[in-house]
């Protein structure tokens, strides 16, 4: 291979860093990328007040919070025939919206009629019976068999609806002449919209508009149909241009047909009228309150005047609630941070790069401001005693309190609920935040009663035991997507992990404060897998991959053993009881080989069950058969192996059989040997510290005291095996031990060398560590940058201390394998 001098090879290597760590924050830019139903710390739930109006809580990732309307229209019109014709309404449903082809095939060829030849699911069903004894029902059922394929949305998005308008014009008409004869309002009603839309759909908008004004507007029926009908008539007036009148169309649609609410919200917005105009056309307090909220519902930032004018039209509205929360969680995004201690894997990684920097005090304060005024509002509706939900306004207020660190007001505020008269979902806000407000105690380290939280703690978790029914065993295909609906699990999870296990943390409990970490993972009732894997979140799993010390570790073995009490410590150690036993004492072990204490890593993998299998580093292949990864092979570890380069890394082939287990047992066997041949320590010394090296990210056997090669450091904790697994301090002080107690030459290069190598791995962290200038010439950037590099590369004086070996085998081995060796001595 041919040499690079030392320019070219600096050049490459500050190069690579460039592109490796350019690449890290396009993936940081590009994915992964936060759950939208879970980014920020929220204990306010967006649906206390109902879920009429969840699509529009507050997400500050989505344009609508969900894109499913609360009510179906299937539903809603099930429910109206079956009513009409008193028949059941999942018979109706099944019907009209759910008939598979051979049973729609069946029908159609029966002309739609009962009869004994038809299977017994379509035979004994309720609705056919009816519509069959109700003849204008059957003929209208028909037509809508007909018709519909051409005017409604095809089940397959992709595919353009095939439109006969001739058709559609010849059957508008006919129906048309026949209607007036109808004194059915229920059918009239029907069939007028049915009218309405072949003739929209046909071309005929002035015709479509006149069916609406003579047959629809005026109907008597309180039918959600009149809904329909009116935002058909409405998209009529907006294609005319009328933008004002289509929109004030659309906000009664929004108010009153929760089933087509979404459609009419994007519809609204769609007309591009201005609020003010629209506004001019409501003539009832109801109508003003609908515009200003659905315009309320469009604002992503700090907003109080539209919930103001809401309230001032009708205190009472559901919008008033509505609009509130989605302030609350407004505020709760931009004021609760999050702990560092419970960071998940994406704010791990904006964390660690700082991403996304804010100019967090001044949004601190004008947050805080607004915390404030949202406040005042909210008091001035509990003193109103027009307002009927009194109750909620003070618990909004003694919320608001505990946010801004007002823990006095907040109580009183919460002193002030009559809890007797509240909604059960306002008595579960209330319960949070009691809790949330007593639970301050163990935030500021006050002496309290935390047994006190114990019954609340076991209400919560009985509520995301609810919502979670059967545990996810990491098989993607029956993987369920958080869509918002796990309010608790999220809540109690944020409580032991943001407030609880922060608290037991800055306490200098950090036993505790893992296991709140893991309490707040174990939001299921039976535990069917007990591995670590399965049961832990990523950032418990970091937390106790990486933070815990063996001190801690052994701590929690205590815990382990002891019997269940009636105290919040005695429910916290229950959660030990959920986990494996195998995965507990394998990072127990592994805590003990970071520390060098190998006799007690050998007590604890004795531990391990008969079967258990360590890891291996796998080689997967994917199988486009089965659509699985198959494992084809592995990157097998062997630590007592010398290396000259890092890159790549030198693994075995074939098992070897080397485990954790096995390398905790020879690395027992050299201590004893250090002690018992004393002649052949400066060996045994050298063997150790290749040995530890290796267990470093750059070397083969990584895996044996890391969870993974390329992690991040944790935030809060510092990695208490970090000195030899990113830094080498002790195989450094090993191989100085080895060079010192040894007389011969080459044995002292090979030492040198690894004394110099171990020493690199402190500069390239300090590189890392280094502050990059912050302007727009990234050339000039980068030249201070590699001029930095180069300076602290030159400050490594044990690779000049290998001159003095110049003559040994080794040393002219190392120089025709190491090219930066090689430059460096040359002084390029």
């Amino acid at each position: 291979m041919k040499s690079l001098n030392w320019k070219k090879s600096l050049i490459f290597c500050v190069s690579f860093f460039a592109v490796f760590f350019g690449e890290v924050a396009v993936n940081i830019a590009c994915g992964p990328e936060q759950d939208p139903y879970d980014y920020y710390v929220s204990y306010f739930h967006n649906n206390v007040q109902g879920d009429d109006y969840k699509p529009f809580a507050f997400n500050g990732m989505l344009f609508l919070n969900s894109e499913h309307d609360v009510w179906e229209e299937k539903d809603v019109n099930s429910a109206e025939w079956a009513k009409y014709l008193g028949v059941k309404l999942k018979d109706v449903r099944k019907i009209m919206y759910e008939l598979d082809s051979a049973s729609n095939a069946k029908l159609k060829k029966s002309s739609f009629k009962w009869t004994t030849s038809l299977p017994d699911s379509l035979k004994n069903n309720s609705f056919l019976i009816a519509i069959n004894k109700n003849q204008a029902a059957l003929n209208y059922y028909k037509l809508l068999k007909q018709c519909e394929p051409m005017i409604s949305h095809n089940a397959d998005s992709w595919t353009e609806p095939i439109v006969d308008s001739v058709f559609l014009m010849k059957n508008a008409d006919k129906n048309l002449v026949a209607i007036s004869n109808f004194k059915d309002d229920f059918l009239k009603l029907r069939y007028a919209y049915q009218i309405q839309r072949m003739y929209r759909y046909a071309g005929n908008l002035q015709q479509s508009k006149v069916v609406y004004e003579k047959f629809i507007v005026n109907n008597p029926s309180s039918s959600a149909v009149k809904g329909w009908a009116m935002s058909q008539y409405a998209g009529i007036l907006r294609a005319d241009g009328k933008i004002d009148e289509a929109a004030f169309l659309f906000s009664k649609v929004f108010s009153n047909n929760p089933e087509r609410r979404i459609m009419a919200y994007r519809n609204y917005f769609w007309t591009d009228a201005k609020m003010k105009d629209v506004l001019r056309l409501a003539k009832t307090d109801r109508e003003k309150a609908n515009i200003w909220g659905i315009n309320g519902f469009r604002k992503p930032d700090s907003d109080i005047e539209h919930l103001k004018e809401v309230y001032n039209c009708e205190p009472n509205h559901p919008l008033v609630s509505a609009l509130l929360i989605r302030e609350v969680n407004k505020l709760e995004q931009n004021l609760l941070e999050k702990s560092k201690l419970a960071l998940n894997f994406v704010d791990a990684l904006n964390d660690q790069w700082q991403y996304y920097a804010k100019n967090q005090d001044s949004l601190k304060t004008a947050n805080l401001k607004h915390l404030q005024t949202i406040k005042s509002f909210v008091l001035e509706m509990a003193s109103n005693q027009k307002y009927q939900q009194q109750g909620f306004a003070n618990i909004t207020a003694a919320y608001l309190s505990w946010m801004g660190n007002k823990e006095d007001a907040a109580i009183k505020y919460l002193d002030k609920v009559d809890v007797n008269k509240l909604s059960p979902k306002f008595k579960d806000q209330f319960r949070i935040t009691d809790l949330l407000i007593r639970a301050n105690q163990l935030k500021k380290g006050n002496k309290f009663d935390e047994n006190s939280l114990l019954p609340t703690l076991k209400w919560l978790d009985e509520k995301r035991f609810a919502e979670n029914k059967k545990q996810w065993l990491g098989d993607w295909n029956n993987y369920t997507p958080n869509d918002g609906s796990f309010p608790f699990s999220q809540t109690t999870r944020d409580f032991y992990q943001q407030i609880l296990a922060p608290a037991y943390a800055k306490n200098g409990d950090t036993a505790s404060a893992a296991l709140a970490m893991l309490k707040g993972d174990l939001e299921y009732k039976t535990v069917q897998s007990r591995t670590f894997k399965i049961l832990m979140s990523y950032q418990t799993y970091v937390f106790w991959h990486q933070a815990l010390s063996e001190k801690t570790l052994q701590q929690l073995a205590q815990l382990k053993q002891k019997k269940s009490s009636r105290t919040l410590n005695g429910f916290l150690i229950e959660s030990l009881n959920s986990t494996s036993s195998d995965d507990f004492y394998e990072l127990q072990g592994t805590s003990y080989i970071r520390s060098h204490q190998y006799a007690n890593a050998i007590q604890c993998f004795n531990k391990l069950s008969k079967n258990f299998k360590f890891w291996t580093n796998d080689i997967g292949e994917w199988d486009n058969k089965v659509e699985k990864l198959r494992i084809v092979g592995a990157y097998y570890a062997n630590p007592f192996i010398e290396t000259i380069k890092d890159s790549p890394k030198k693994y075995v082939k074939n098992n070897n059989g080397i485990n954790k287990k096995v390398f905790a047992q020879e690395m027992l066997r050299l201590q004893k040997l250090i002690i018992s041949d004393a002649k052949n320590t400066s060996k045994y010394y050298y063997q150790m510290a290749n040995a530890i090296y290796q267990t470093g990210e750059f070397g083969n056997a990584w895996y044996f005291i890391s969870y993974d090669s390329k992690v991040f450091e944790h935030p809060e904790f510092s990695y208490n095996y970090n000195n030899d697994y990113q830094l080498a301090t002790t195989a450094k002080t090993w191989y100085i031990k080895a060079r010192e107690l040894s007389k011969d030459p080459n044995f002292k290069a090979k030492c040198t060398y690894m004394i110099a190598k171990c020493e690199q791995k402190k500069i390239i962290k300090a590189y890392k560590n280094l502050t990059w200038v912050d302007s727009d010439d990234y050339e000039k950037d980068r030249e201070i940058q590699l001029a930095k590099f180069k300076q602290m590369m030159n400050s490594n004086a044990h690779y000049n201390e290998l001159k003095q070996y110049a003559k040994t085998p080794f040393y002219k081995t190392a120089v025709n394998e190491c090219s930066y060796l090689r430059d460096f001595l040359k002084g390029k």
